[in-house]
């Protein structure tokens, strides 16, 4: 038996050409491409706080008519507890909506950057 010796193929150690900038990249790169992408970002964390502010109150709400009507635990719809019924049928579908709303409007704040970077 021989031994071989492998060995990476010389084209590797090159570096790779570098590429033109792309209109995003360089808009990044100006100090009006930095306004936008600041702007960018503080409405992206203004939408976030928005949406997590609406649903801690809903889950607030929630926690306080558990509090303030104990009987929700004692009634009974076909054998389940009223409270159970009211999470399950109510806020989840709640938590869905918000999350399907915030992809929305994340959606809709990032093309509004782009249109903002390409027009430029």
């Amino acid at each position: 038996m021989t031994r071989v010796r492998v060995t990476a193929p010389q084209s590797a150690a090159r570096p790779a050409p570098k590429r033109p900038y792309t209109s995003r990249e360089a808009a990044e790169e100006s100090d009006v491409g930095q306004v936008f992408v600041r702007s960018l970002i503080r409405s992206q964390l203004r939408l976030a706080v928005v949406v997590a502010s609406g649903f801690l109150l809903v889950i607030a709400a929630y926690g306080l008519m558990v509090a303030l009507v104990p009987d929700l635990a004692q009634m009974r719809i076909l054998g389940v507890p009223v409270n159970w019924i009211i999470l399950g049928a109510a806020l989840y579908p709640v938590i869905g909506l918000s999350a399907w709303l915030y992809n929305r409007a994340a959606a809709r704040n990032e093309a509004r950057y782009r249109d903002l970077v390409e027009d430029r």
